[in-house]
């Protein structure tokens, strides 16, 4: 069966399984990546981290990862069942060459991938669109194969006890008081760092579908898609919690939820997180996703941080913590990244973060958020269009007046309002985001361009 190259993608590796990605041809894929890991590295036996999720795939398809390394040579440290943020932790705790994670992240059952990365001093590099992921496909294409003698396995645990006494370095534990939390993981791997996380504080853990379960019997491990987590929102209101905590299905996602039921904006979270850090980092950078931008930029400028904006997208963002040398960067889809942890995620920081800071407010998260507020988010719109380079011109031309950016795709901003229209690096979509300084102008300015859009041709996407 030829490769199907579709699955290599911006920021990981991933296909359906076993049409896409299957026990014939991951090998030829594992080894493809282990000859750009040698290549960048320098030396034909390196160590690399290797972990997977609770998709049912994987007994299939890890002990093949893990013989295709072997036979390149490699020496495999297996952390078995692992998130992705205790995965990039292992790379850097361990201080192994690069890493392979077998997850396809909030993608539906039959999905299957892997996310890597290669390590450099105290940073992760991940690997995507712009990191090297083209030059793994041309060697998938040529079917290149690596042979080398010395390869070997050995089998390391308890780092997801490590990884939450690192978070300790970033985000304290002290003070933190006896608030109620209910967690929806999904039945995915959230679970793994959450349940020993809050039994080291002295609140009250509520956990919904918390058995591992790569069928996700009861939804999809999205959160962006609000509707999977509304048995979340009802619970944290019927149990009169004080929070709730949404992941996502590899867990390097969080979205939170206030005591009233809702869902919390991943800008608030990134403007939250950024305004605490700043306590500790007077004057540090911080960089949040070109999406929305007004309330964190807000927020960071009034507790005296300097600011970035970023693409779209984990490895991006990644990549320019690196380069600037912020401290923090948080997107809209609740990946946030820390320099303390390589630019990669740890959510296990995140949450001790937003604990303490509801803690020390004496308020409630929906008070604690709306004192934060600087913006009015329209959410997500999509498009199905075959027209993205024409409808991005036109928008150029009918909004002229306005302060742009093309970083990615086009940015329209004027002192009030603002929005971005982008094609999506996983899906044959156009995205539409608006944020304006009131909420009517907000709800009149999203329905102009969404009108307007769809006059050239574009149709709403309904998920």
């Amino acid at each position: 069966m030829k490769l199907d190259t579709s699955i290599f993608k911006s920021y990981d590796i991933r296909g359906i399984y076993p049409e896409q990605i299957s026990e014939e041809n991951i090998q030829e894929v594992v080894q493809a990546v282990l000859h750009f890991y040698q290549i960048r590295i320098g030396r034909p036996n390196i160590s690399i981290v290797v972990g997977h999720d609770m998709r049912m795939s994987v007994p299939n398809l890890y002990p093949r990862l893990i013989d295709a390394l072997v036979k390149g040579g490699a020496e495999v440290i297996d952390i078995g069942l692992s998130s992705t943020p205790t995965y990039y932790f292992a790379v850097l705790h361990l201080k192994t060459d690069a890493g392979i994670i077998l997850t396809a992240s909030h993608n539906p059952s039959q999905y299957t991938g892997m996310k890597l990365v290669i390590r450099e001093g105290d940073k992760i590099i991940k690997i995507g669109g712009d990191t090297g992921m083209k030059d793994i496909m041309e060697f998938a294409e040529q079917g290149i194969s690596v042979n080398e003698s010395g390869g070997s396995i050995r089998i390391e645990s308890g780092l997801v006890e490590a990884e939450i006494e690192n978070a300790e370095s970033v985000a304290t534990m002290h003070g933190i008081k006896p608030l109620k939390v209910v967690a929806d993981t999904a039945n995915a791997m959230a679970i793994t760092y959450i349940k020993p996380l809050f039994e080291k504080l002295p609140c009250t853990l509520i956990l919904m579908n918390e058995e591992l379960d790569g069928s996700f019997p009861v939804h999809q491990p999205d959160p962006l898609v609000f509707e999977n987590y509304k048995a979340l929102y009802q619970r944290v209101i019927d149990e009169k919690a004080d929070l709730g905590i949404a992941p996502d299905g590899d867990g390097d996602r969080v979205f939170f939820v206030d005591e009233k039921g809702g869902m919390i904006p991943g800008s608030m979270i990134t403007a939250l997180v950024a305004r605490e850090l700043l306590k500790t980092n007077p004057g540090a950078t911080i960089l949040y996703d070109i999406r929305y931008t007004m309330t964190p930029k807000k927020i960071i400028e009034e507790n005296g941080g300097k600011s970035e904006i970023t693409r779209v997208g984990h490895a991006f963002i990644t990549k320019q913590i690196h380069d600037t040398g912020a401290i923090f960067g948080g997107e809209s889809s609740g990946h946030m990244f820390l320099k303390a942890t390589g630019g990669a995620e740890s959510q296990v920081a995140i949450i001790l973060i937003v604990l303490k800071a509801l803690s020390d407010s004496g308020k409630s998260m929906s008070q604690l958020i709306l004192d934060l507020r600087r913006s009015y988010e329209s959410g997500e719109f999509n498009f199905i269009t075959d027209k993205d380079e024409s409808i991005i011109e036109s928008l150029k031309n009918h909004y002229s007046d306005a302060k742009m950016s093309t970083l990615d795709g086009i940015t329209i901003e004027y002192p009030e309002w603002r929005f971005n229209v982008r094609t999506s690096n996983t899906e044959p979509l156009l995205r539409l985001n608006l944020e304006a300084d009131t909420k009517d102008n907000m709800e009149r300015r999203i329905k102009e361009v969404k009108t307007y859009i769809e006059s050239l041709g574009a149709k709403i996407h309904h998920a």
